[in-house]
């Protein structure tokens, strides 16, 4: 798919692909591009203290932070290198998902960047929500509807900063490049690269479509498992 410096993805796409939870979006990949059925998606768990938030899908804004050692920085470079990062998260494709990797390794999740500040100042940069497998806190004062899948809750911040941003990260087994498009819910998250992006809604209603006379006899109080091999059979018929 042809990209544009205003646009890579027409936001009826991105409209279509909300419309469907992340583990349809998974089994619509299988479909549209088989390849990737081990790549691309988190396969750790996450928590979200927001589970009924609907599904996201937004370009991704990549960060590493560390909070066990305190900055280098001078109060001075510090705050110039925090007015850099909120320009990189405020402009380029929207809507944003904020991907933050915590460099930490064992110590991951010491300090928690995001809490009710981070929250709002994201969501009013145009954020919808975070991917970290680093902490949180602060959830009931959180920003309201932005999402976040995080590693762990917990009350500090202690040295949190960012180390860098605008590069590669991997959270929670799935890497993740600046402008990534993410699509994310309570589940957790998938990359989906752009040339697929349009082919996913009609693959999820097909995925739907063959889990249909699965679930109905299933579910139906005539169930027997000559009915259910019937349905399997019928399911694999549906192109």
């Amino acid at each position: 798919m042809t990209t544009s410096a205003s646009a890579p993805l027409p936001a009826s796409v991105l409209d279509a692909l909300a419309r469907y939870d992340t583990p349809t979006i998974c089994n619509a990949m299988e479909v549209v591009a088989p390849e990737r059925r081990l790549i691309g998606y988190t396969v750790k768990p996450l928590v979200c203290p927001f589970p009924s938030l609907p599904p996201i899908v937004g370009y991704a804004r990549t960060v590493a932070i560390r909070s066990v050692l305190k900055s280098g920085l001078s109060a001075e470079e510090q705050s110039k290198r925090r007015i850099e990062y909120y320009e990189y998260v405020g402009t380029g494709f929207g809507p944003r998902i904020s991907v933050i990797q915590d460099i930490d390794g064992p110590d991951v999740g010491y300090g928690a960047f995001w809490g009710e500040v981070q929250s709002a100042v994201h969501k009013a940069l145009g954020c919808l929500g975070v991917i970290t497998d680093g902490s949180i806190r602060d959830i009931p004062q959180w920003a309201p509807g932005f999402q976040a899948l995080a590693g762990s809750i917990g009350p500090s911040h202690a040295w949190v900063h960012a180390e860098s941003f605008g590069g590669e990260v991997r959270v929670a087994g799935m890497t993740v490049r600046s402008d990534d498009l993410i699509h994310a819910d309570s589940h957790g998250a998938i990359v989906i690269p752009y040339e697929i992006a349009a082919k996913l809604p009609e693959a999820a209603e097909l995925c739907g479509r063959r889990e249909t006379p699965i679930l109905d006899i299933a579910r139906s109080k005539d169930f027997s498992l000559e009915k259910l091999k019937e349905a399997l059979k019928r399911s694999s018929e549906i192109h």
